[in-house]
């Protein structure tokens, strides 16, 4: 047991025991990157550390989230470092990485004195598990299970065998899928010409080898390949695995070395011997074409290389191990027989000639891998964690980098375009005044916070897209680029365009923008009254705050005064002791209708407008929060007054509008209870929903579509990057202002 500095070990909270880089192993890099991203997401409030197992031989120079170094074959040091962990208050959990290999002992039973010792309570994740276990395998594995919080595994077929044939109850074991890297959908041509390797049909393989990888058959099935594929090319990436090469050296790789020359295919399969960090590995998958697995063990429950390949959205070719059996069920992958390379040469063929096929293929496994980036699988185990001994709450206020990347790409000289393809902006889907709207809100705070020329840009291209469509009426239109052509646009639509350009008038310090602003503004004035729709009244009220704010005018106040009592009138016809609200249902942006009543008190100090608004949101809040998690009313159906609610789909634009609306009542009432609801509500961004996933697309920085009951919307459309980067933006302006008054 190797001592370090315990001022570190003193500030953790949870300790992984494992294996950790410069380590060469997949349970290291897997042990790097958990804690890399629960760091990154609850720290400093939850700090996770790590107690690195060696071989007395070795050493390793490790970083300071290594806190102690154990021999993993010294009895002893398993005791030792389980009392040290006891007597320490600040750790609260241990987590285990768990591969029979990595333990001292036979079958790893070393790890049975440390949890013997052990006092704080343990979770283990099993990278592997054998079905038909001898007596002394599944003791081994029913006492870590017995000793257990909880267990995870990364496959759902785990939790049978280690119930059935270990004899761990169910309610113990969590499934929580292999991490993967979070990337783009991208065609493979640029990744191949930063390679050097354009102009080839690009199959490859990865992993450290060994020879029960079967690579031998893939190989064998390139002769029949490049009869038709002649620019194929296959890559075997990894070096040979370290305990296999310090045993018989690289008897494995010469046999591979030896095949290719016998078929005299050496143009066609290169070897590139080195173990990769995981960028790199990134930058292959991204390239490549189709995703071999060769691995020859039937009863392989996880593969991390499998998993990258997954959550590149790669059409894979896989022996039928019983996690690629699982993970490539439904049109997300091809099984091909154990040993067989004229099954490996026909599924391939199958993929290359049927573009369709290969596509459908390439969407189906990229959908499936968004549940296992890292952002949701950290979140899944601070999630088990907190069932065992309450860390922190789930809710962060430890937010993503504000990027306008995305946003800049939907948008041209023109305008914002209106949809995406996944992150790929469709031109054809046309400009619309709301979604200029929208982004023309985004650019002006993004330039209020951060002095930004590229928010200048922005803003300059919205505002001019909004002067190109404003009729000599004032009215707002629709822009269709393929005609040319302008249709209507909604009131809604209307109002909040009133909202960005008052919005823009109060808080830009660009005087050339703020007159084109108040020009718009000043001719599109009557164009709402109290016949308009609710929603249009009150974005329209919004915009009419920030004018008054920057030129207080007793018609604009009037004006605001008989949009907002006409909301009033409103919620005294419709509202009864159950339903206190506006209308008779509740559709999308209901938080808006009770947002602009806090916003009419703050100028008038009408303690009635406060009453309602209170009120109103109140009743919202309770029909939207369940157990701390936001559940937006869902778009299909709503939620008529003697209905049933919709849950689903749930969109981004009824998230923004909760963390936008408590943050407006927070800032009037100075009520903290409205911030709190403010950070949980942009909380669904992040992963705290009914799918416990990432909604903000952290890569791309741009936000999926909605929410639907089993899955992801991945299209990352205009509105919904946009209603992101609203609240996003206004957290932050609101965390400088509370900065600003404690300094």
């Amino acid at each position: 047991m190797k001592e370090v500095d315990e001022s570190r070990f003193k500030s953790s909270k949870i300790c992984f025991l494992s294996n950790f880089p410069p380590k060469e192993c997949g349970i290291a890099t897997f042990t790097q990157d958990l804690i890399t991203f629960l760091n990154k997401r609850f720290n400093p409030k939850v700090k996770s550390r790590v107690i690195a197992l060696n071989e007395e031989s070795s050493f390793y120079n490790y970083d300071s989230r290594v806190v102690m170094q154990m021999n993993k074959d010294y009895l002893a040091d398993y005791i030792n470092i389980a009392k040290r962990i006891n007597r320490s208050e600040k750790i609260k959990l241990v987590c285990i990485q768990h591969e029979f290999g990595i333990f001292g002992g036979e079958y790893g039973s070393y790890i049975i004195p440390f949890l013997d010792t052990i006092k704080k309570p343990v979770v283990v994740t099993f990278h592997s598990i054998l079905p038909n276990p001898d007596n002394l395998r599944r003791k081994v594995v029913n006492f870590i299970g017995e000793k257990s919080a909880a267990i995870i595994v990364m496959a759902e077929a785990a939790i049978d065998i280690l119930n059935k044939q270990y004899g761990i109850s169910r309610n113990k074991i969590h499934v929580v899928r292999h991490g993967i890297p979070d990337t783009s959908f991208n065609p493979t041509e640029p990744f191949k010409k930063k390679l050097r390797l354009e102009n080839n049909i690009l199959l490859s393989t990865f992993g450290l080898l060994s020879k029960g990888k079967g690579v031998e058959y893939m190989i064998e099935a390139i002769p029949h390949l490049i009869k038709k594929y002649p620019n194929l090319l296959y890559l075997i990436i990894g070096e040979t695995h370290p305990a296999v090469r310090k045993k018989e050296g690289e008897k494995y790789r010469n046999k591979l070395i030896s095949l290719v020359k016998k078929h005299k295919i050496e143009n066609h399969v290169k070897f590139y011997n080195k173990y990769l960090e995981l960028d790199e590995i990134i930058k292959y998958l991204l390239a490549t074409d189709i995703y071999i697995c060769t691995n020859l063990e039937e009863n392989q429950i996880v593969s991390g290389t499998l998993s990258y390949a997954l959550g590149c959205g790669k059409a894979i070719v896989s022996t039928p191990n019983i996690y690629a059996k699982e993970v490539l069920g439904k049109g997300r992958g091809v099984l091909v027989e154990f040993k067989n390379p004229r099954s490996f040469s026909n599924a391939i063929d199958k993929i290359l000639s049927n573009n369709e096929l290969r596509s459908r293929i390439e969407q189906n496994a990229y959908a499936f891998g968004r549940s296992m980036t890292w952002q949701n699988v950290s979140s899944k185990y601070l999630s088990i964690f907190n069932r065992i001994v309450k860390l922190r709450e789930e809710t962060t206020e430890k937010y993503p980098v504000i990027k306008l990347n995305h946003l800049r790409n939907l948008t041209d000289e023109t305008g914002c375009v209106q949809f995406a393809k996944l992150s790929v902006p469709d031109s054809s889907s046309g400009y619309t005044v709301d979604d200029n709207s929208r982004a023309l809100i985004v650019s002006t705070l993004h330039d209020k916070i951060y002095d930004s020329e590229l928010a200048k840009e922005l803003s300059k291209i919205y505002l001019n897209f909004l002067e190109k469509v404003h009729d000599e009426e004032g009215r707002f239109n629709d822009f269709d680029a393929e005609n040319g052509n302008l249709t209507p646009s909604s009131q809604d639509a209307i109002g909040r365009t009133m909202w960005a350009l008052g919005n823009l008038i109060y808080n830009s310090q660009n005087q050339e923008f703020v007159e084109k602003a108040k020009r718009l503004f000043d001719k599109s004035c009557k164009l709402i009254d109290v016949s308009s729709s609710p929603r249009a009244k009150a974005f329209f009220i919004i915009g009419l705050y920030y004018y008054y704010k920057k030129y207080p005018a007793e018609e604009m106040l009037s004006t605001m005064k008989t949009l907002v009592d006409s909301l009033v009138e409103s919620y005294k016809r419709e509202a009864t002791e159950e339903w206190n609200w506006f209308e008779g249902s509740l559709t999308y942006s209901n938080s808006k209708l009770s947002e602009v009543l806090f916003l009419a008190y703050d100028l008038t100090k009408d303690e009635e407008y406060l009453k309602i608004a209170e009120k109103t949101l109140e009743f919202l809040s309770n029909l939207v929060f369940f157990k701390d998690e936001l559940s937006p009313i869902g778009q299909n159906g709503w939620y008529n007054r003697n209905g049933k609610r919709s849950f689903f789909d749930q969109q981004p634009i009824d998230a923004s509008s909760m963390v936008q609306t408590y943050l407006v009542a927070y800032s009037i009432t100075k009520n903290k209870r409205y911030y709190d609801k403010a950070v949980l509500a942009f909380n669904w961004f992040l992963g705290k929903n009914h799918l416990k996933q990432m909604v903000y697309n952290d890569v791309t920085g741009g936000c999926y579509d909605g929410l639907s009951k089993s899955s992801v919307n991945l299209n990352q459309g205009a509105e919904s990057t946009i209603e992101y980067l609203i609240s996003r933006l206004m957290l932050e302006e609101m965390k400088k202002i509370k900065q600003s008054k404690n300094s």
